[in-house]
């Protein structure tokens, strides 16, 4: 044991996007890989648990597919990271791992037996699958579904129903464990509900682009290398 002084060093951003289906999840987290990897597309894995829907956007660039069948398993993740990793991709793309939870509560309805004690099992899969990704020598961004609702908002004098999003679809507070996280809305704008690069604390809503996984990339970077790559910008 021994105590050090403070060092800032290269660090593999985890990041999480939520919203409601037709936010634009899957085009935000492609986006910034791109920016994350310094427009170099074929250094990203997309781990797809949508049917494919991941191709829809290749006209973004070429980037790689690994299409994981239902029932989407804790394993089943675990080995796909693995298989990006051996491929050299550079950042990993899970969209998303809101399948992964709904598998999870499936499991532990189907248990029998005390409730609380087959919880413990649950989670248990759930923590491995989760320190897989907060362990991965890569950057990794994963999508999560919100619960959808409906409010009614006034515009031109008529009351019109629009869709919000809710609680993302996962166990509670796992938000908790990643460096950033983004709330998307219907018309695909922004906000940080956690950031601890500080780089969208506090700002506007705005609309995801690569240009925003590059300001990530630079603050992920260590000190020496931070000059170099404003250098490229």
């Amino acid at each position: 044991m021994q105590l050090l002084p403070s060092e800032r060093k290269q660090t593999k951003i985890k990041m999480a996007l939520q919203g409601i289906s037709g936010s634009g999840k899957t085009m935000s987290a492609i986006l910034l890989a791109k920016g994350l990897t310094n427009d170099n597309l074929s250094k990203v894995g997309i781990i797809d648990t949508e049917r494919g829907s991941s191709h829809l956007y290749a006209h973004l660039g070429s980037y790689n597919v690994l299409k994981l069948e239902q029932p989407c398993l804790p394993e089943k993740y675990i080995e796909a990271i693995d298989i990006c990793l051996t491929a050299g991709m550079e950042v990993i793309v899970i969209d998303g791992i809101s399948q992964c939870w709904n598998y999870l509560l499936g499991l532990h309805a189907s248990l029998t037996g005390n409730s609380f004690t087959n919880w413990k099992k649950v989670t248990a899969k759930q923590d491995v699958f989760i320190n897989k990704i907060l362990h991965a020598p890569v950057h990794i961004i994963v999508t999560m579904r919100s619960k959808q609702a409906y409010v009614l908002n006034l515009k031109n004098g008529k009351y019109i129903p629009e869709k919000v999003g809710l609680k993302a679809v996962q166990r509670n507070d796992v938000d908790y464990e990643f460096d950033l996280v983004f709330d998307i809305d219907i018309k695909h704008f922004a906000v940080s509900n956690k950031d601890r690069t500080n780089l969208f604390t506090d700002k506007q809503a705005f609309v995801i682009n690569s240009l925003t996984g590059m300001k990530i990339r630079n603050w992920a970077l260590s000190n020496e290398n931070l000059k170099q790559i404003k250098q490229e910008i």
